[in-house]
């Protein structure tokens, strides 16, 4: 063995040691930070997981009940996303079609336009220049302008109450960030409502909602709160039910203040401004249109979902953004009404049955086959809004190391916000509190990582900052 030889081996044998001596360093400080976390009083009655990772090596660097299931809250977004990446594709696009068909209504040889959703979720979304419903609009005016003889307009859905997955609460559903997917979506299936506020705990009234509501009433028994008081009311809306219950607290003294609130019929919101838009005699060459249904609820004798027209004329397609710009505002907003839909459509892929519970077992079976153990993974949705959810932070760091092998991975990363100078996805349900993602550490070192906490006591914001600074030690 050469001089030159035994010097490199020496020097690498040196390097070893030191990264050794600093995930030894790293690891004696976190286990310093999470004792000191777990007795802190906030955490007496809670149950709390760790897991770190060397991003590199996969070296444990860290692991405190890594295989306890935990509710994940919205951090189980990372999973849906990386199972979407793979089984639909970065570039998976949905398709929502236009077409001119005849013979539709027993009555006449009319026209009408035929529309057929593709359980598209950013379909009417003010997200995407491409997707507002005033773009949508004038693409599908465009058209049609110039066929004649047409005088409705069909939607094929069914119009019953949307698959609520198992364990959504009474008092998320009735709200925006609640809003339930069925197989057609519009603007979110969410809508604004403006309160005009006087003095403190006086009643409040409705001056405006955007878009209309249709197929909705409003019991409003929301008042004033106090001075400096934010948005503390809340939607209530039973399921099945057209009546919508909203209580709670807004500021005072408001001419206008608005909170977002799920939409029960988006099918029927849809159908009226489509129709006041193409009809609108400020349209050059108004389409004349008599009937704007859905199917089969409100046109059974006419149509049949599962048959569709018997002729009919493709005169325009809608394609929604691709996936990767998805997962970006799924991620960074947390939109847990994406997160159902991407499940339904993994679901519709695989089995051609967009349902949650088909959703669910297509991704158990995905990451049961890329060695994950089926009980790691027990969801019920694809948001994690559910508090019946509980999964792993063995698993989720799993999946994290699995995408970072991708290579979509540079898109799902920048879908990731940044918290604490960290990149990493946050979840929080009612007493549940996560982080997880990546770090690149002032030295080099890249860790993936996921901390849970179930059941804490007092606020969310000072437990935060405790986590924060367990987290820290990773800097």
């Amino acid at each position: 063995m050469t001089y030159k030889t035994i010097r490199s081996l020496l020097l690498f044998i040196c390097v070893l040691l030191t990264q050794i001596a600093v995930a030894q360093t790293v690891s004696q400080r976190l286990q310093k930070a999470f004792s000191a976390f777990e007795n802190d009083e906030q955490l007496k009655h809670a149950m709390s997981s760790l897991y770190v990772i060397d991003a590199k090596t996969g070296q444990v660097v860290f692991d405190k009940n890594s295989q306890v299931g935990l509710a994940p809250a919205s951090t189980q977004k990372i999973i849906t996303s990386v199972t979407a990446f793979e089984i639909l594709g970065k570039d998976f696009r949905y398709k929502t079609d236009f077409s001119i068909s005849e013979n539709l209504h027993p009555d006449g040889d009319n026209k009408a336009i035929f529309i057929e959703p593709s359980l598209d979720p950013t379909f009417g979304s003010w997200r995407y220049t491409s997707t507002t419903d005033t773009k949508i609009f004038e693409n599908v005016f465009k058209a049609i302008k110039n066929k004649k003889g047409v005088e409705g307009i069909y939607l094929s859905v069914n119009n019953k109450p949307a698959d609520i997955p198992d364990g959504w609460i009474w008092q998320d559903i009735g709200n925006y960030y609640g809003a339930s997917p069925g197989n057609f979506i519009w603007r979110e299936n969410q809508f604004d409502v403006s309160f005009k506020t006087g003095a403190p705990k006086s009643q409040s009234t409705i001056v405006q909602t955007n878009p209309a509501y249709i197929s909705t009433i409003i019991n409003n028994n929301v008042l004033a709160g106090e001075q400096g008081s934010g948005d503390n009311a809340y939607a209530y809306l039973p399921i099945g039910n057209d009546t919508m219950l909203i209580k709670g607290t807004v500021p005072p003294n408001r001419s206008s203040f608005s909170i977002s609130v799920a939409m029960v019929k988006p099918a029927n919101v849809f159908l009226s401004a489509f129709t006041n838009y193409v009809s609108s005699p400020e349209r050059a060459t108004p389409v004349k249109i008599s009937r704007a249904m859905t199917t089969p609820d409100d046109l059974a004798d006419v149509l049949k979902y599962s048959s569709g027209p018997s002729k009919k004329e493709l005169v325009y397609s809608h394609y929604s953004p691709s996936l990767d710009s998805i997962v970006y505002w799924f991620n960074k907003k947390s939109i847990n009404l994406y997160g159902e839909t991407l499940l339904k459509t993994m679901a519709l892929e695989k089995t051609k049955v967009p349902a949650t519970d088909s959703g669910v077992t297509v991704v158990k079976k995905f990451w049961k086959e890329k060695g994950l153990d089926d009980d790691e993974l027990n969801i019920r949705d694809g948001s994690g809004l559910s508090p019946l959810n509980r999964v792993t932070t063995h698993a989720q760091v799993e999946i994290l190391k699995y995408a970072k092998s991708k290579s979509w991975f540079p898109f799902f990363l920048q879908s990731l916000p940044d918290y604490n100078g960290m990149t990493m996805k946050s979840g929080t349900i009612s007493d549940v509190k996560g982080f997880c993602g990546y770090h690149k550490a002032k030295d080099g070192k890249e860790y993936i990582f996921s901390f849970l906490v179930n059941n804490y006591s007092g606020k969310t914001s000072p437990l935060v900052g405790k986590m924060y600074k367990v987290l820290d030690e990773l800097k």
